[in-house]
């Protein structure tokens, strides 16, 4: 678990988290071949100053066949406080 770090990647669907699951965790262990078509949700983990509050960001993206395109259309470093301690 120390390799999860709270940044990882998973499918989108009904579930939560739907597979395939992107992480360091498992990735090398049950490795999964990504094709266009497919849309994943990139979650990354950003601790603030306080020590105690943190953020988790998802981006959507989906897998081309020039790589990867961003879904998201709201820009993360905009995103308001809606509970400050």
């Amino acid at each position: 678990m120390a390799a999860f770090g709270l940044q990882f990647g998973h499918g989108l669907g009904l579930g939560l988290h739907e597979r395939p699951i992107i992480s360091r965790l498992n990735s090398m262990r049950e490795p999964v071949e990504l094709r266009a078509g497919m849309v994943f949700a990139l979650e990354t983990y950003c601790p603030a100053s306080d020590g105690f509050s943190a953020a988790r960001i998802e981006e959507e993206v989906v897998v081309t066949q020039d790589g990867c395109r961003v879904l998201t259309l709201f820009p993360a470093q905009d995103l308001v406080v809606a509970n400050p301690y």
